[in-house]
């Protein structure tokens, strides 16, 4: 009963903990103190951002727009307005892709005592998506540094200039941010950037990247920072992934600094719920705070922080971070061994230690984890929700729910894993659960890595749970498993290994005080479910973290791994109990899998989305009604079906999801773009695309049969043609009076072109589009007219 309670308490606390940690901090009323930091205040431009989508080049993007430039002459700032056609290349997309737009940055500037000195640059953007208000991205970072830049200037004046940049077409391609650091002189004085963005409605703000050789920024990060959550772990993942924000384009032009966002509420991220009014102002509050305390301390510093070596680090509780560098992790390992052969030493005296229990216990502990990713892949498969920005969109709307499943399944899973390596004699038992989780996953659809996933923790239990293991030797193969990992860590990935290496030397503090487990005693299980609750609970702190930020729940299965190794002391006893309390909550997490599947989540708060399409091909004359959604819903078949045709999957060229749901629907008339070859002296020629009028998104995909040389776009070189026959990809927004490719062909050939037009209204004469019920809702550019068509020309 003793073990009951501990467990208990530990389980409670440690979920009590990472709930607490992951809420944002209250938010302050406009009737703050003046010199800090008001989400309050900060809401009014909020509103005024946020009030309508407003994409790059739309009306309602000129009229935020206004009254940027509004706030920052009001702040004394004496803004300026940056209008260049920014292009780029997307260096890490599969084929060649370019995007465009003419953007218009808004830029201020806080003088500085020396303005000559390096000056900081506070950055968010004003464009959102279509479809979307965008009041968390990046409606929150704008309205945040203009409160920012307000309480900095009341405080005096600062050592050195501090620039406010709001750049324009981040949605579209980073791309007021490659116009600011191309063309702007003012981008050559700038030393430092803070970026503030958002993926989501809520939450609290987590720093997750840096620029190279951070030593001295993460110290200064440290000392200034509010309620941190940030660590070396989310810096290196974040380099590995293909995401980016405007701090990418700064990075790039040698830049150092620090990259904030919120990522909670993700259901509302792009979405038409992305409202001043679903805003968690707590997490405004927090995004401001973090800002503040920084920009103050980097604007009134007599210089900035140099590069020095990585380190390792991470937030601990409150606003502590801890950091050392990369090497001293060995030293860290080291503690934990020690640690661990103490309690070894402690268990063998005691004369509890069976040096063959190590074996059982690293088994279990692998077990544990290669059983937990089958079981949440398996998991993942049953809710029915597909793969996918769109299809995930069923589990955002209740990530609650979704969370509470994965939080039980794992549970369950830690608790019966320990147990059954304690009693011995449930091989047959574990190896069918682990076996029934591989399999289920092919269920769905044959699934390799599941099945692999199940089957090896079938063969795993076989060999390993026919016999009963004793605590002191079980917990230690566990924690030499972890051991083992952890050094790989070091070795191939070191500011990783922290995640392991913290929590192992904490469970090796309590083997060696506990004696490995042994010491079952009142004084000794409490302290010891106190001390594995409040680490269990950082690890899940992190676990939520992956949650939210990647939809691959196979990844938690480290995280329940992990858990483990803090509740196997508590666990691993010669009672029934916690094996079946383990298969209970196993059971209860699936029992939720299907509320989340059966359970229609759809309501005013998180209407469906829902995405239609006017399409009419000009070279066939074929008109179509299109849905990019995987399922329709009551509304969309509506749409799709007013012209009486049937639906049907098909392709769908010049889009990102090459197939889609469609029914014909009946042809308009409609004008194209016009395109014309132009031959140039040498051998060159130009390509004039002009979108039609009311156009504001424009996609051009084009291939040559020869090899090209030379391109460029709208006059600046920039490599279109990778290789004869393949498509060259263009995306373009608020372009309207078109765009120019350049390019010299080594000889004789020919170039096709396909393009796509995009105007933002449903076509006139068509059956017009029903209301619309509070549970669904537009995204996107859902509505809009789509005109595509080709050309061919030979030289």
């Amino acid at each position: 009963m003793r073990q009951t309670l501990a467990l208990a308490l530990c389980l409670i606390g440690a979920f009590a903990l990472a709930w607490w940690n992951a809420q944002p901090p209250r938010a302050l009323g406009s009737d703050a103190p003046v010199g800090v930091f008001s989400a309050g205040r900060a809401m009014v431009d909020d509103r005024v951002i946020a009030r309508e989508p407003h994409p790059v080049g739309s009306k309602a993007n000129a009229a935020v727009r206004d009254h940027l430039v509004h706030r920052m002459s009001a702040l004394g700032l004496s803004p300026q307005v940056q209008r260049t056609d920014a292009i780029q290349r997307i260096p890490r997309a599969k084929e060649p892709l370019v995007v465009g737009a003419i953007v218009e940055n808004v830029v201020g500037v806080l003088p500085g005592a020396d303005r000559s000195a390096p000056a900081l640059a506070i950055m968010a953007h004003y464009d959102s998506v279509p479809g979307s208000p965008g009041a968390a991205d990046d409606a929150a970072g704008v309205s945040a540094g203009l409160e920012v830049m307000r309480i900095l200037k009341a405080r005096g004046t600062p050592a050195r200039d501090v620039i406010l940049l709001i750049t324009d077409g981040e949605e579209a391609g980073l791309l007021g941010a490659v116009g600011f650091f191309r063309d702007q002189p003012l981008a050559r004085h700038i030393g430092f950037v803070i970026n503030m963005e958002t993926r989501g409605g809520g939450g609290p703000v987590q720093m997750f990247q840096t620029g190279a050789e951070n030593g001295e920024v993460i110290q200064l990060f440290a000392k200034s920072a509010v309620r941190p959550q940030s660590s070396s772990l989310a810096v290196f993942l974040y380099e590995h992934m293909p995401n980016d924000t405007d701090f990418t384009v700064s990075k790039a032009a040698g830049l150092t600094g620090l990259n904030y966002a919120f990522i909670g509420r993700q259901f509302d991220y792009h979405a038409a719920t992305s409202t001043s009014d679903n805003l968690d102002q707590g997490s405004l509050q927090h995004m401001g705070d973090q800002i503040l305390a920084t920009a103050q301390d980097i604007a009134f510093r007599p210089s900035l922080p140099g590069k020095a070596a990585n380190v390792v680090y991470a937030n601990t509780f409150g606003s502590h971070v801890l950091i050392y560098p990369q090497i001293m992790g060995w030293p860290v390992l080291l503690l934990a061994s020690a640690l661990i052969s103490v309690g070894v030493w402690r268990a063998r005296a005691a004369g509890v230690f069976v040096a063959s229990d190590v074996a059982r216990g690293a088994s279990a502990a692998i077990y544990l984890l290669v059983t937990a990713a089958a079981a949440f892949r398996l998991a993942r498969h049953a809710t029915g929700a597909g793969i996918g920005f769109f299809e995930q969109r069923l589990l955002l709307a209740q990530v609650t729910r979704w969370e509470i499943a994965l939080a039980l399944i794992g549970t369950g899973l830690a608790i019966y894993a320990a147990n059954v390596a304690a009693r011995g004699g449930s091989r047959f038992q574990a190896g069918g659960l682990a076996l029934l989780a591989g399999a289920g996953c092919c269920a769905f659809g044959f699934d390799d890595l599941g099945l692999g996933l199940g089957v090896s923790g079938s063969v795993i239990a076989l060999l390993a749970f026919g016999k009963p293991s004793g605590v002191a030797g079980a917990w230690t193969g566990a924690l030499v498993t972890a051991l083992t990992v952890a050094i790989a860590a070091q070795v191939l990935a070191a500011p990783t290994a922290f995640l392991i290496a913290w929590p192992l030397t904490v469970a090796g503090l309590a083997g060696a005080v506990s004696a490995m487990g042994s010491m079952r005693s009142t004084w000794v299980n409490l302290p010891l479910s106190a001390l594995l609750g409040v680490t269990l609970g950082w690890v899940l702190g992190f676990g939520h973290g992956v949650f939210q930020g990647l939809d691959l729940v196979e990844l938690l299965a480290v995280f329940t791994w992990l858990g483990g190794l803090m509740v196997w002391p508590l666990v691993q006893d010669e009672d029934r109990f916690p094996r079946l309390a383990g298969l209970g909550l196993l059971l209860a997490g699936f029992l939720v899998v299907a509320l989340v599947r059966y359970l229609p989540p759809w309501t005013a708060r998180h209407p469906q989305a829902s995405f239609v399409s006017y399409r009419l091909d000009l070279d066939t004359g074929k008109a179509s009604r299109v849905s990019l959604m995987a399922r329709l819903d009551p509304w969309s078949k509506a749409v799709l079906t007013a012209d009486g045709g049937a639906v049907h999957v098909a392709e769908l060229p010049m889009t990102d999801h090459e197939t889609g749901l469609a029914a014909s629907a009946k042809p308009l008339a409609a004008t194209g773009a016009a395109l014309t070859l132009t031959p140039q002296s040498g051998g060159g020629f130009l390509l004039r695309i002009v979108p039609p009028v009311a156009a504001r998104e424009f996609g051009l995909d084009i291939r040559s049969d020869t090899v090209v040389q030379a391109t460029t776009v709208n006059g600046r070189p920039l490599k279109l043609f990778d290789k004869p026959g393949q498509w060259s990809r263009l995306r373009f927004s608020a372009m309207p009076e078109g765009f120019v490719i350049g390019f010299k062909p080594v000889g004789p050939g020919g170039l096709e072109a396909r393009y796509s037009a995009t105007a933002e209204a449903w076509p006139t004469g068509a059956v017009p589009l029903p209301p619309r019920d509070a549970k669904t809702m537009a995204f996107d550019v859902s509505d809009s007219t789509v005109v595509v068509g080709s050309k061919q020309f030979t030289w």
